[in-house]
């Protein structure tokens, strides 16, 4: 049952107070990977971090002129969304089409409840992120798409065995990783090979 948090006086402040404790529930959206060595499928709110600390460390591998700064702040931003939406598998096209608008709408009631200001900030960074045009944008996007599977590859495929997700899917979703990073996709496709020759991978 959902527990409704009592309004506190923090003056000028009252509002992002608020949206702290309402963005709290992320760490309530559980995704399907799960936490290396662990049977626990890690939530929404800590790929975020895991994401956030991904772009500051792969800082040096940006295009130059890269705003690690914004991309750690889509980072943190990007995935506020499932609190309303949900977490919808990216191999399942037809789900992630239908959501679209869900989440939309979970940006502005969430983005919302700050300040005007910050507000418009955060909701222009989503759609930023989400549009994935700027450099910011598609080096964000390369490192969300990478995380999960460097965490499968390190997990015997653990979350591609249990929804039987194949090569030629993840090939199709991920490829344009190499448009954006050809060294990072170099690798990566080297170990998807290797993943479809254990099994882990249909």
């Amino acid at each position: 049952m959902s527990v409704v948090s009592p309004v506190l006086d923090f003056g000028s402040m009252t509002d992002v107070i608020q949206f702290l404790m309402e963005i709290d529930k992320l760490k309530s959206v559980q995704r399907r990977t799960k936490v290396l060595g662990t049977q626990r499928q890690e939530n929404s709110a800590e790929h975020s971090w895991h994401f956030a600390i991904a772009a500051m460390s792969l800082a040096p591998y940006a295009a130059k002129g890269v705003d690690i700064q914004k991309v750690i702040q889509m980072a943190l931003l990007h995935d506020i969304v499932e609190i309303d939406a949900g977490d919808v598998m990216v191999y399942d096209l037809a789900a992630r089409d239908a959501i679209h608008n869900v989440e939309l709408a979970a940006a502005k009631r969430l983005f919302g409840m700050l300040p005007e200001s910050l507000g418009k900030q955060f909701m222009a960074l989503w759609n930023e992120y989400e549009a994935g045009e700027s450099a910011e944008a598609r080096f964000a996007q390369v490192i969300d798409r990478a995380l999960p599977m460097i965490m499968n590859l390190h997990n015997q495929g653990q979350s591609w065995v249990e929804n039987g997700i194949r090569l030629e899917q993840v090939l199709a979703r991920n490829s344009n990783i190499a448009d954006v990073n050809p060294e990072l996709w170099q690798h990566l496709r080297k170990h998807l090979d290797y993943a479809h020759q254990q099994g882990w991978l249909k």
